[in-house]
Order: C-alpha cells, then sequence, then structure tokens
C-alpha cells in the first residue's frame, strides 16, 4: 500500500498510486484516511449514467403518472441509497469488506452462501454496463456514419475493459482518483445534454398522463429501489472501511446516500419529463436505452455523449469488479486481492463479448435473471441491517476470520431467514424480462392477490417482503446473542494468513 497519511489531510487521495495489496484482511490504523465527504466522489462518478435518465421511461411504463413517477422514482432512489449508507457505518466500524463484516451474522463459513450471490450479482452487472458501454459507442457511430460494425465493437469493447480492468485490479486508490474524473466530466456534459434537449419537453402532454393505481405506485417504488440502492448495499462498506474509525457515522451516512443519490434523482427527473413528452421516445427508450437518447441528439454533441455514456457506465462497472472480487474471496477463494478482481475481469469481457457479437436478445434474459438475484440480496440487507443495528462496540477483527471465534462457523437462524424470506420473495414477483423465469409469482394466487395477471402481479412486494421479513426475524431474537458476543474480552490479533488472501 501506499505511505501513511494524516487523515484529515485533503490531500489523500492525490499521492502516487500504486496497486493494492489489501484484500479481506482488516485495514490497519496507519492506512485509514480521509474524511466521510470523500465518500462523495466514488459513489457519484459510480451513479452519474446517462442510464438515469432512461429510468424515467422505465418508471412510466408502470402506467403512473409524471407526479407518482417523481414521487416513486425520489423515494424509491433516497431511501434505497440511505439503506447503502447504514451498510456503510460497517465499514468505518470494522475496517473490512462488506462481505467480511456479514459474517458477524451468519458465522464465518456461513457467509459463504451470501457472497456467491453477492458475487454473481456483481459481476453479472459489470457484464451488463460494459456490454451496454460497448452498444451505445456502437450507435453513436453508427449515427455520425463512421461505422457501427464489428471493428467499432471490438475497439469499444477493447476500451472499456481496460478502464473497467485496470481499475479493478490496480483498486482503492486508483478508483477514487478515477471515479473523481468521472464526476467532473460527466457531470458537465450531462448538464450540456440536458440544455441541448430541454426543447423536446412540453408540459402539457406530461401533465395530462393520467393517474395509475397504488399497486402500479408500488410497482414503480420497488422498480427503482432495486434498481438503484438495492443493487449496491452489497458493497456499501467496501469502501467507508478505509475511514479513521473515529469518523462520524451521520457522516458516513450522509454523504453515502447524497453522493450515490444527486445525479440518478435529478437524471429520473428530467428523463420523466422527456419520456413523458413522447410515447415515440419512451418506447425507443424501452427497447434501446441508450441509443435513443442520441435520436434527439444534434450531430455535433455525439461524440461528446458516447464520452459521457461510457465513462458513467465505467463508473458503475468499475466499483462493481472490484466488490466482485472482494466478494469472490469471502466465498472462498485464496487468492490475491488483485488476481480475484482479474478473474472477474476475464469473465466481464467473456459475458459482454457474447453479448454484443452473439447474443443481443440475451441481454433481457440475463437483466432478469439479475433483477430475480434482488429478493435474496435484500433478504441478505435485512439480517445486515438488523445485526448492525443492535451492535453498539466495533466488530471483533481477529473473530471475522476464525470459525472457533464469537461469530461462529456457521449460524442456522440467519441461513433460514435469507432462504425462507427468498422462496416467499419469489413468490411475489413477476418477471417479464426473462421467459425461463415464469415460475414465480406462485404466492400471488393463494394469497388472493389477483394471481400472475392481477393487480398486484408487478407491484414486486417480494423485495419489500423478503426485507422486512429477515429484517424482523434477526431483530427480535437477536439481542441476547449480540450482547453475549460483546461482553467477551477481545481476541488475540490474526494471526499471519488468516485472512486467506
Amino acid at each position: 500500500m501506499t505511505q501513511p497519511q494524516h487523515p484529515q489531510d485533503s490531500g489523500a487521495y492525490g499521492r502516487h498510486i500504486q496497486l493494492e495489496t489489501h484484500g479481506l484482511d482488516v485495514i490497519g490504523d496507519a492506512d485509514r484516511k480521509g474524511t466521510p465527504r470523500t465518500l462523495f466522489w466514488p459513489w457519484f462518478g459510480a451513479n452519474v449514467s446517462v442510464l438515469g435518465l432512461s429510468y424515467g421511461a422505465f418508471t412510466l411504463g408502470f402506467g403512473i403518472s409524471f407526479w407518482q413517477a417523481l414521487a416513486a422514482g425520489i423515494l424509491g432512489i433516497v431511501a434505497s441509497f440511505l439503506i447503502c449508507g447504514l451498510v456503510a457505518v460497517a465499514g468505518k466500524r470494522g475496517s473490512a469488506p462488506t462481505m467480511v463484516l456479514s459474517r458477524a451474522a451468519y458465522g464465518v463459513r456461513g457467509n459463504r452462501l451470501p457472497s456467491v450471490i453477492s458475487w454473481i450479482l456483481t459481476v453479472g452487472w459489470e457484464t451488463v454496463l460494459a456490454a451496454l458501454a460497448t452498444l451505445a459507442t456502437a450507435t453513436v457511430f453508427s449515427r455520425l456514419g463512421w461505422g457501427g460494425g464489428t471493428e467499432t465493437k471490438a475497439v469499444a469493447l477493447l476500451v472499456v475493459a481496460a478502464l473497467t480492468v485496470v481499475g479493478g485490479v490496480m483498486g482503492f486508490d486508483l478508483i477514487m482518483r478515477l471515479q473523481t474524473v468521472i464526476t467532473v466530466i460527466t457531470g458537465v456534459l450531462t448538464v450540456v445534454y440536458v440544455a441541448l434537449v430541454a426543447d423536446h419537453v412540453h408540459w402539457s402532454t406530461v401533465s395530462s398522463i393520467p393517474a395509475g393505481t397504488p399497486q402500479q405506485f408500488i410497482g414503480a417504488l420497488v422498480f427503482t429501489m432495486t434498481g438503484f440502492g438495492l443493487g449496491w448495499v452489497n458493497a456499501a462498506a467496501d469502501y467507508s472501511r478505509y475511514l479513521p474509525r473515529s469518523s462520524s457515522s451521520l457522516g458516513v451516512i450522509g454523504w453515502t446516500t447524497l453522493g450515490a443519490s444527486a445525479a440518478p434523482v435529478l437524471l429520473l427527473v428530467f428523463g420523466l419529463l422527456l419520456a413523458g413528452s413522447s410515447d415515440e421516445l419512451s418506447r425507443a427508450i424501452a427497447a434501446d436505452p441508450i441509443g435513443a437518447l442520441t435520436t434527439i441528439l444534434p450531430t455535433w454533441f455525439l461524440v461528446p455523449f458516447a464520452l459521457v455514456a461510457v465513462l458513467g457506465l465505467v463508473g458503475g462497472a468499475v466499483l462493481d469488479i472490484y466488490s466482485s472480487g472482494l466478494a469472490l474471496l469471502s466465498a472462498g477463494l485464496h487468492v490475491p486481492r488483485y488476481l480475484a478482481a482479474l478473474v472477474d475481469g476475464v469473465l466481464m469481457i467473456a459475458g459482454s463479448l457474447y453479448i454484443v457479437f452473439f447474443g443481443g436478445a440475451f441481454l433481457g434474459e440475463f437483466m432478469g435473471f439479475l433483477t430475480t438475484l434482488g429478493v435474496p440480496v435484500a433478504a441478505w440487507c435485512g439480517v445486515m441491517l438488523a445485526d448492525l443495528a443492535l451492535r453498539r462496540r466495533d466488530y471483533d477483527e481477529g473473530d471475522l476470520f476464525r470459525p472457533g471465534g464469537r461469530y461462529g462457523d456457521a449460524r442456522v437462524l440467519p441461513l433460514v431467514l435469507t432462504v425462507g424470506a427468498t422462496v416467499i420473495g419469489w413468490g411475489l414477483v413477476t418477471n417479464t424480462a426473462a421467459a425461463w423465469l415464469s415460475w414465480q409469482g406462485y404466492l400471488l394466487g393463494p394469497l388472493g392477490l389477483g394471481g400472475r395477471s392481477g393487480q398486484w402481479a408487478y407491484a414486486n412486494l417480494g423485495v419489500l417482503v423478503a426485507l422486512a421479513l429477515a429484517f424482523l426475524g434477526t431483530l427480535l431474537p437477536g439481542r441476547n446473542r449480540v450482547r453475549q458476543q460483546e461482553a467477551l474480552p477481545p481476541s488475540p490479533p490474526p494471526v499471519q494468513g488468516m485472512y486467506g488472501a
């Protein structure tokens, strides 16, 4: 790692960048640096993608009015990233990756199940983001008449993959630097995009969109929660773990929530105005989320738009590949962190190659699968939040890596809660993106909710139910367990090699 620097030094991320050697290990006091406000940059950079504009069309697609979509979108984005902020507090209290800290709830080896789910989810989304960035570049080049075929896609994928993999392999310091640059560039260019297409907004058309039912509103709310913050909760502590433990918990929550929510909220508002002004544009966005946004641009801004689209998607993919490498280590792979990130990078490139060149229709099916994983992740999040809420002291560093320590080897209750909440949750959601997932929603009929074609079919209640069941099932019986753990004396320092990698 780099040389220690005073935590309050505002230039903590401006020094010489080296390969991060930390893996699952707890970050020592000498390497903890920065203040909670430094969390703004990685979270803003990861969520300033122009894909946020497309969520305006997605949200209105639930059949609700502009005002309903606005309320559902803002509430869903802020609430879901607030959950990320709460989980991020565990990072500064334990100075370890998210999927190591959840060992306190699941047990050291019992935590491998949620770690595997987290790994699949993050690798999957980094693959989707890389593929979308590649396809967006090809769309822009095709509109310019520069060719958008195989050669363009190959070069675009090479650039996207290089930026993503290098960032993930090099680690924390480069990611913090990269996200700051992405934030500035994409922020400025997105403002220019909004200015250029503002005349396509027609308020009379937008305001006349009829209101939808409460079930449709709930569906839009859950959709935005799943598409934004709930997709990041399993990585929320991976960056706050570098902060000094004396950092303000409210600061960690606030800066994480603000950094992650600011861009999506603003982009969603304008996306709603654009999509609500034109049914044709709204339908085009549903079919081609990035490419459709170029159809209302002047030709001279297409290249800058390609830059903002690619950088925004790369910003999210970089955080995904870094966290997916950590999740892979937590699942039991014993290699250095940078090799785990490289393995995930290879998988990302292979998956992107297939989507871009061989399986265009596969993208929707694959995204449907990843959305399905939102239910078990919501269940894990419920367990994690409840366990964190019960704790009054910092995590014991050594016992996070000892199956025989205070946190145990494999705890039955959280595993049963996670599996049970997932089974119930899948019974209360439907998924039209992937035909092979039509088995979902099996509880909508028996529970009197109208079945797979009734009013509640697309409310996706299963995500909220899984979160609530896991949270309450952990919180109510867990107080004595946590108090007994915290009453034990500190364990011996971890021995060399205990971290696994």
